[in-house]
């Protein structure tokens, strides 16, 4: 999925960054405030993690920023700021969760999972469909007990329409939650990886997952 990442601490968000895409995440990175606000007015992200003490506009501003615009992207805090009155204030301005630094990285990326699962009313970090089944916390994918290996990329797509299941996403809605600004590849690159995760999800199983819908695009669903 897709992740807004503000972190003015340059190595900080260069690490958080490679740690996120290794996990499977999509990132978009920043350094200030104001440059966070035109990425969250630009996209529609899984997820956003934002720094409070940023040059241009804090966190607080960018929060406010993008739930004055009516957007719900779920907002993780990621600070030095770790008196009561700050937890409290970040979470009444409309975060969904607050992590104070120094931090662990298994920690954060436990409370992505946890906030993102939210966001799309999951109660877990296993994801399923029939036999498939998607475990989020062990990075782990099977469909009848088998292991099935995914790209980075196959794995946020897998992802993505898991959380959706039973929705019809268009290429352009599932190329903006899997990939991000800085992406150059070709025009059917929904369509390329769709073959590759039908390879190693649907071929050899009688009941296919991935379905094509003939004008609109692609639906994860247990039956035809």
């Amino acid at each position: 999925m897709r992740i807004l990442l503000a972190e003015d601490e340059r190595d900080l968000n260069k690490i958080i960054t490679k740690k996120l895409e290794r996990e499977g995440y999509s990132v978009d990175s920043c350094h200030d405030g104001a440059e966070a606000i035109d990425y969250l007015m630009a996209a529609d992200y899984d997820g956003a993690i934002l720094d409070i003490m940023m040059p241009k506009a804090d966190g607080f501003q960018v929060l406010g920023t993008l739930r004055k615009a009516g957007k719900t992207t779920p907002v993780l805090f990621l600070t030095a700021r770790d008196s009561v009155v700050d937890r409290v204030k970040g979470l009444d301005s409309g975060a969904n969760d607050y992590l104070v630094k120094p931090f662990s990285f298994e920690e954060l990326m436990a409370r992505i999972r946890a906030m993102t699962r939210s966001s799309f009313g999951q109660a877990t970090s296993v994801l399923t469909a029939g036999d498939l089944v998607m475990d989020c916390a062990a990075h782990r994918v099977s469909r009848a007990g088998e292991e099935i290996l995914l790209s980075a990329r196959e794995y946020a797509m897998l992802e993505y329409l898991l959380h959706n299941k039973g929705v019809v996403l268009s290429r352009e809605t599932i190329e903006d939650h899997v990939w991000n600004f800085d992406y150059e590849g070709g025009t059917n690159v929904v369509d390329v990886y769709i073959r590759y995760l039908r390879k190693k999800i649907d071929d050899g199983h009688e009941k296919k997952l991935i379905h094509t819908v003939r004008g609109s695009g692609y639906v994860l669903r247990e039956e035809p």
